[in-house]
């Protein structure tokens, strides 16, 4: 490590050392933010993971993983052990305030504010990497839960063709729900026949030029 840079890292170390614990943990916060302005990584948001108070987070209304009991407490078993090993995926409210809305780790969420264990360990705080801002549109929000669930094989088929149908209410085309969505024509229109709504299927565009 280049020295000067090392004798920088111990005088801050000396500062963050007397802070206060919520001081520490926000000034901890802005040094991340700044080492990610000039990482190589700046553009993956697990380059920076930030630690918030808990009640700035927020869950999404239309996550599509359903987790079963047993799996909930399996979670909570290993967050308790080994602890929080994946930061809660959110995107930031506004941009004078800290609020954020959960894109990925829905039950992470729940663990880390209904388990009195870990609740307790990590004095009210939750792990969070942020992917997008107020300005990401709904559309973008839900296809990017949807895509990390399917990438853990992880999804309720109701509530995920509840979610293609309000797509298509926004406008959006069989070929954008296909690519941003990660399915073929076959498995979206099962989705859109689960729904049983004739105007799913008004605007069919089924082939396979877009796949």
């Amino acid at each position: 490590m280049n020295e000067q840079i090392e004798n920088h890292i111990g005088a801050l170390v000396n500062i963050l050392t007397q802070m206060p614990e919520a001081e520490k943990i926000s000034a901890l916060n802005g040094i991340r933010l700044k080492l990610h302005d000039v990482s190589p990584f700046k553009n993956e948001p697990v380059d920076c993971v930030l630690w918030v108070p808990g009640d700035t987070v927020r869950a999404n209304d239309y996550n599509p993983n359903a987790v079963a009991p047993p799996e909930m407490k399996l979670l909570e078993t290993s967050i308790t052990v080994d602890g929080f090993t994946q930061p809660i995926v959110v995107v930031k409210e506004k941009m004078d305030d800290r609020e954020y809305t959960v894109v990925d780790g829905f039950h992470r969420n729940r663990v880390g504010k209904e388990s009195s264990k870990v609740k307790s360990r990590v004095n009210g705080y939750l792990p969070i990497a942020i992917d997008g801002d107020e300005n990401t549109p709904m559309s973008e929000r839900m296809a990017s839960t949807i895509r990390h669930n399917r990438a853990r094989g992880s999804h309720n088929i109701d509530l995920m063709s509840n979610i293609v149908a309000e797509l298509v209410e926004m406008g959006k085309s069989d070929g954008w729900i296909a690519k941003h969505l990660g399915m073929d024509v076959d498995e979206l229109l099962r989705l859109k026949q689960i729904t049983g709504l004739a105007a799913l299927f008004k605007d069919r565009e089924y082939s396979r030029s877009w796949m």
